[in-house]
């Protein structure tokens, strides 16, 4: 299975408010750390408003962060509101003309397959990927507090 732009981006935004906790971060500088165009991005923060797995906070000096514990946050459940089909095959969206299509052992192989994958993203969760914090802001270019104070 191949991820879309979009459930990686949202992975990478998630990424980047667990490494800038304690701070309200602006959607333009997510979008710049990435280089990527903000519209698209902002595409991308709706869902992950919804599922609540990102705050918004309005206003002056508003901006976004994680709206729980980046611990409690596992891949799956980023992919499985950022992905818009798991279909793996034709077979997997119904109406196939394929004569095998109700006994067809592949569309059983097809679905475990599909659920080990999904099973072992549920095993990561966004605090896993951020633990080298340090690395995540240089290479992003977040300001520590120390700096931001300076």
């Amino acid at each position: 299975m191949r991820l879309t732009r979009q459930t990686n981006y949202a992975i990478r935004i998630l990424m980047y408010l667990a490494a800038n906790p304690g701070r309200l971060s602006r959607l333009g500088e997510v979008a710049k750390a990435y280089q990527a165009p903000e519209p698209f991005m902002f595409k991308i923060l709706q869902p992950l408003v919804s599922a609540g797995f990102v705050e918004t906070v309005r206003g002056r000096g508003g901006g976004i962060r994680l709206g729980r514990e980046a611990s409690k946050i596992n891949l799956r459940e980023v992919v499985e509101v950022t992905e818009e089909s798991f279909t793996l095959a034709e077979c997997f969206e119904g109406g196939s003309d394929c004569p095998l299509v109700y006994s067809c052992e592949l569309n059983g192989a097809l679905r475990a397959a599909l659920e080990a994958f999904l099973s072992t993203l549920g095993r990561y969760t966004i605090a896993d990927l951020t633990k080298n914090k340090s690395y995540l802001h240089r290479t992003l270019g977040i300001e520590t507090p120390a700096e931001a104070a300076a």
